[in-house]
């Protein structure tokens, strides 16, 4: 698995903890995604596993440095929903405890990682709270989460929080530059629309991905003098329609700052006359209105089964369209 440099300090914090014999049995990791909680979760499961500690790293020469690095650590356990499954049902939650209450396979600590601790049912985080309350010795659990709040309030109190930020912009931008170097406004834009995570950000900034968000840019571009919003319907009708309507509500939003005199903290950087475009044709009223109906209408594709994306989306954009003739809005504010 890649480390990256931004880890580094809350590495060594945590391990450092574990060293002086404070570490917490259950740790709770919030990360947005694209910050290498992944990574960080590797790392520390690999040093509470090594046999020989070489100061803060796992020493990578034991034989449990060799079962981990080979994949196969009889006492390292990763836990995520079945193919096809959208949440972690009760059953392997069963199994490995019935595991942890038998002696490490190898004599030393047992390593549980839940990567989604989200995606647990209400059984299955039930099920493992007595566990997580009096674990048996030597057992550590790593729980990783993007929203916290959508765990139970009784799960995350027997758990140590530890909230993985961002890292600094520069520092990502320089990250970013050597794994995909380019324009840096394109870096920055990247960056921002994904909360500065760098690891999202490199994914976004991939050629094709890029281009899509291009095309819709350039959609949008063509849409707003017509009052034709209809038109952006192929550029929006995908699979990937979630991500594709966070870009759209990133520019309707820049557009509100734009407004309020203050582009410079747009997340947009390089979409500056497009932002323009979209600032003089509403109202901050009426942007804030659009932006509040695409984000519910984001939240039913997300979560609503059966739901038919092509009707709903058509159904916004008319809408869309219905709201820009009927407003001469003009704002006077410019660049």
């Amino acid at each position: 698995m890649n480390w990256y440099p931004w880890l580094n300090t809350p590495y060594r914090q945590l391990v450092g903890q574990y060293a002086a014999g404070r570490g917490h049995h259950a740790l709770l990791l919030h990360a947005a995604a694209g910050n290498g909680d992944e990574a960080l979760a590797y790392g520390l499961s690999r040093w509470l596993i090594c046999q020989r500690h070489n100061g803060e790293k796992s020493c990578g020469e034991c034989h449990s440095c060799r079962l981990m690095l080979a994949g196969n650590h009889p006492d390292y356990h990763v836990l995520t929903p079945e193919k096809g499954k959208s949440s972690l049902g009760i059953e392997p939650i069963r199994q490995v405890i019935e595991t942890l209450y038998s002696h490490a396979q190898q004599g030393g600590a047992k390593v549980i990682w839940l990567p989604q601790a989200e995606l647990l049912t209400e059984a299955a985080a039930n099920a493992l709270l007595k566990t997580l309350e009096e674990p048996p010795e030597k057992t550590y659990f790593l729980l990783s989460c993007r929203e916290p709040s959508r765990l139970l309030a009784t799960l995350r109190s027997r758990c140590f929080y530890w909230h993985l930020a961002s890292p600094d912009e520069q520092l990502s931008l320089q990250w970013l530059n050597r794994q995909v170097p380019g324009n840096p406004v394109d870096l920055l834009t990247a960056l921002r629309l994904h909360d500065g995570a760098p690891l999202a950000a490199e994914q976004l900034l991939q050629p094709e991905r890029w281009q899509q968000r291009g095309a819709l840019c350039a959609a949008l571009n063509a849409a707003l003098p017509q009052h034709d919003m209809l038109s952006l319907l192929p550029v929006l009708n995908h699979e990937d329609v979630a991500e594709r309507l966070h870009w759209l509500c990133a520019l309707l939003v820049d557009a509100m700052k734009w407004q309020q005199g203050a582009a410079s903290f747009a997340l947009n950087q390089d979409q500056q006359p497009l932002v323009q475009q979209l600032a003089s044709q509403l109202s901050g009223t009426s942007l804030q209105q659009v932006v509040q109906q695409w984000l519910n209408c984001r939240h039913q594709l997300l979560n609503v089964t059966g739901v038919n994306r092509e009707l709903l989306l058509t159904e916004r954009l008319l809408s869309w369209e219905q709201m820009l003739g009927a407003t001469g809005y003009s704002h006077p504010h410019s660049l």
